[in-house]
């Protein structure tokens, strides 16, 4: 990746924005959504920024850029028009690390913003590290479409029982279940109905309910040509489920980015086609793991004696049939 995503803490930025024009508005206009320290250093603005300090009783500097005022400062935007300027701003910021963005420059970017859909707490940024921005705004539009406006009442929902769920279900597999199921199911909908008491009293229904421990299980997923757009449904979830993944030198290294990034990851230096590590594969799930077997092409599996004594669950999944 050439820019690593990150997420920062508003309650810790202290930003500057040179410039008092509609690009600058509109930078200031984003950063108010997590920040109001805030501060426009530009001798004249337009009356959209002029209204956004009044309304939002931000810091106004009624000079253009000068030197040597950054040093409180955590991110800084430069919105101007004058390249030189822009580029003082950048190299100053940069003496003092301070986060910078000169706009549509970014040869002159520590950071870039992304494409953001916002269904806070929910916040998903999308970027082509500044190559397309057009397919970014087309792939905005179809998360748009496809994402309810009600979907941050999860998220808040969550948080709300989390404790709740974690001291009454055991298992990091059966927590995941539990609230997949419950946000998919009838409290999810009724979270986006904006019904949050049935939502509660539902879920407290359903914690009453007897919880069974975790049952370790060995999928193998069978990759074939191990191209990641052939993966089935059933593989995606279960990559996103894994608690411990297996993998030799012949499968596609692309694919482990679809596992939960949480799951221990097993490189083997064995090729699957000569030994498959079943005994490691197997102490793990009869802890309760969860256990992917990512293997090349799409050879039928040898006998394993110690699997079949050990009456683990197992499956096989196969990718694109």
């Amino acid at each position: 990746m050439k820019y690593f995503p990150v997420f920062l803490d508003g309650s810790k930025i202290n930003a500057m924005v040179i410039g008092g024009g509609d690009v600058a508005a509109r930078k200031i206009e984003l950063l108010l959504k997590t920040t109001t320290k805030i501060t426009i250093m530009a001798e004249s603005v337009t009356e959209g920024v002029e209204r956004l300090i009044n309304e939002n009783e931000l810091s106004w500097l009624k000079h253009n850029y000068k030197a040597g005022l950054l040093t409180q400062t955590t991110l800084v935007i430069a919105a101007t028009d004058n390249t030189d300027v822009n580029e003082q701003v950048y190299h100053e910021a940069v003496e003092f690390n301070i986060l910078a963005n000169v706009v549509d420059q970014p040869a002159l970017c520590t950071y870039i913003t992304p494409a953001i859909i916002d269904r806070s707490p929910m916040i998903i940024a999308l970027s082509s590290s500044g190559s397309a921005p057009i397919l970014i705004r087309m792939l905005r539009e179809q998360i748009e479409k496809i994402l309810p406006q009600g979907y941050g009442r999860l998220a808040d929902f969550s948080l709300k029982f989390r404790d709740h769920v974690k001291a009454r279900i055991k298992g990091i597999r059966n927590r995941r279940t539990f609230w997949e199921n419950t946000l998919r199911g009838s409290i999810g909908q009724a979270l986006l109905d904006d019904k949050q008491q049935e939502a509660e009293q539902l879920l407290i229904m359903s914690l009453k309910e007897k919880i069974a421990p975790p049952q370790g299980e060995i999928i193998f997923i069978q990759t074939r040509e191990g191209n990641p757009d052939n993966l089935t449904l059933n593989a995606h979830r279960a990559l996103q489920f894994a608690d411990a993944v297996f993998y030799d030198g012949e499968v596609n290294v692309e694919l482990i980015e679809y596992v939960r990034r949480d799951a221990e990851k097993y490189p083997q230096s064995i090729s699957s086609t000569i030994m498959l590590n079943y005994q490691h594969a197997l102490e793990l799930a009869e802890k309760g793991q969860q256990v992917i077997y990512l293997l090349s092409g799409n050879e039928e599996l040898p006998s394993n004696a110690a699997l079949i004594a050990s009456e683990i669950s197992t499956q096989t999944i196969v990718s694109g049939s």
